[in-house]
């Protein structure tokens, strides 16, 4: 199983949104940029991720599943575009904020520290396991 991080504006598709689709999840469509594009291509179903709210929130608040690999982004009108399928699997008893990841040493080399801005990106094991105990699981 491989980890992943999926950063959303909570405005535009929040935790809430994606729980209330329930075990058929949805699409992680819109993504135009290739690397987060090309992230999503290397997944496979039953991977996690950690949710992310982006913008004002800056944090992980809970946790998704990849039920769906890599098909075309069905909102695109160009081929090029790919996404996956997730559900909600279950929120984090607390929030990891961008700037709790930031404050802790072992979490230095994380994509989300680094580049923030890429939409979807890779998470280490151990990154997982230390965010996940950050977050109360």
């Amino acid at each position: 199983m491989a980890f992943w991080l999926f950063k959303s504006e909570p405005n535009t598709w929040g935790w809430d949104d994606q729980v209330a689709k329930g075990a058929a999840g949805e699409e992680w469509d819109g993504v135009r940029n290739y690397q987060a594009r090309n992230n999503m291509r290397a997944m496979k179903i039953g991977d996690r991720g950690f949710f992310y709210h982006s913008l004002s929130e800056k944090a992980v608040v809970g946790i998704v599943e990849v039920i769906a690999e890599a098909h075309p982004d069905s909102k695109a009108d160009d081929p090029r575009w790919d996404c996956v399928d997730i559900k909600a699997v279950t929120p984090l008893p607390r929030p990891v904020t961008l700037d709790m990841c930031k404050a802790e040493p072992r979490l230095a080399d994380m994509v989300l520290v680094n580049n923030s801005r890429l939409s979807v990106q890779p998470v280490t094991e151990e990154e997982w396991r230390i965010v996940c105990e950050m977050g109360g699981l």
